[in-house]
């Protein structure tokens, strides 16, 4: 997979750090959940740093923390709200392949539970429709892979994703001899 990073973005309950050990294990890459590391360095929850510092300085420490993050040839799932870190998403670009891992609203709907206790980057009043349909266009918009999981189980996204990595990575070699 040529030491490139994996990074797996998506909306909150779509599977990213399940999808993204499975995937390790797959093609022998390390993992990392970055929203791991912001607790580790900030030594409090998602939901704690996000009560206490309000949401702009959440996403503020996030995008600092995910830009610093230094990896090689590791599956690394990010929060939901990584997208909105402008210097974070462009170190991602530079470092791995972006994938985004879809899922329709219905299902993360029934996936999530309490918003607040998961450490979710959502404003006072916005809804989840509202937050969904914000990221989408967003998550599309820096993925150089979208696998659309609706219909498959964790093992069958891993695969997914290995497979669209490995005909996005023979593309680009063909581009490469052409030019």
């Amino acid at each position: 997979m040529r030491e490139k990073n994996i990074i797996l973005i998506g909306m909150p309950g779509c599977g990213k750090s399940t999808v993204g050990v499975v995937l390790a294990k797959l093609i022998g890459y390390r993992f990392l959940d970055s929203d791991l590391v912001i607790q580790e360095k900030e030594d409090r929850l998602l939901s704690e740093i996000i009560a206490q510092e309000g949401l702009d300085d959440f996403l503020k420490i996030e995008n600092r923390i995910n830009s610093e993050i230094t990896a090689r040839k590791t599956v690394i799932a990010t929060g939901g709200s990584v997208i909105y870190g402008k210097e974070a998403m462009r170190h991602y670009g530079r470092t791995g392949i972006i994938v985004y891992i879809r899922l329709s609203y219905e299902k993360i709907k029934a996936r999530l539970g309490d918003l607040t206790k998961r450490g979710v980057a959502i404003r006072d009043g916005q809804t989840l429709r509202e937050l969904y349909d914000e990221r989408e266009p967003i998550y599309e918009s820096y993925a150089d892979i979208t696998v659309n999981e609706e219909s498959m189980d964790i093992a069958q996204t891993a695969m997914a994703i290995r497979d669209g990595i490995r005909k996005l990575l023979s593309e680009d070699g063909n581009d490469n001899k052409q030019g």
